[in-house]
């Protein structure tokens, strides 16, 4: 799964399990049955996981384009900036 499919992933599974608990409450209300409301939320949380879990090719529209070895080495590889730690200026309290 590419970075751009985890993040359709992430938003699906957030807007599935609001829209899958909104249905169920109202449901729930209107049929004055607790049960009805926790099983219309599973079965909404079952049908979110099976569409968001597994790696299913429209997660996948976006591969990552890796360098090969022997260009990669042609490139520097980038070093970290050295900040060192500061100190702060003290004052002396006389």
């Amino acid at each position: 799964m590419d970075w751009q499919g985890q993040k359709l992933a992430e938003q699906l599974m957030q807007l599935m399990l609001v829209a899958f608990a909104v249905v169920a409450f109202i449901a729930g209300y209107v049929l004055g049955s607790f049960q009805t409301m926790l099983l219309i939320y599973a079965a909404g949380v079952v049908l979110t996981s099976l569409i968001t879990i597994p790696n299913w090719p429209f997660f996948n529209r976006h591969p990552l384009s890796w360098l090969d070895p022997s260009e990669a080495e042609k490139h520097p590889k980038p070093q970290p900036a050295s900040s060192g730690p500061k100190k702060k200026a003290s004052k002396k309290v006389n």
